[in-house]
């Protein structure tokens, strides 16, 4: 099992903590809830203590999250290859075929046709 392969299943892990903690979360700004008549349903006072915990745990996950995404990066398996591009290396000829003439077509047809005869 590669470490990438860890930081995936965390991440996973993480970003499904996170939904759960936002979705528990009560709305503050009233937004759609407060427009399909659930604006005065609000506890006056609430229970605060609550919500500094959904609200804490919210920017720990996120961090978290933003912070194994950045780690994963490192970890990810490249080959032995190093990174740099081919397109900047001066060193690095690449053999490409010529494209057919019409003239060369001509004459592989025909060079084809002798040897079939």
């Amino acid at each position: 099992m590669s470490t990438f392969t860890i930081f995936l299943a965390l991440i996973v892990v993480v970003a499904f903590l996170l939904i759960v903690v936002i979705m528990v979360q009560n709305p503050k700004g009233g937004g759609l809830s407060s427009s399909f008549g659930g604006g005065g349903t609000q506890q006056l006072g609430g229970v605060k203590k609550t919500t500094d915990f959904l609200d804490k745990s919210t920017w720990t996950l996120a961090t978290l999250l933003l912070v194994l995404i950045l780690l994963s990066n490192v970890a990810i398996n490249r080959g032995g290859e190093n990174g740099d591009s081919k397109a900047l290396d001066q060193d690095a000829t690449t053999a490409q075929p010529l494209p057919n003439t019409p003239a060369q077509s001509a004459n592989d047809a025909a060079t084809v046709n002798d040897t079939v005869q």
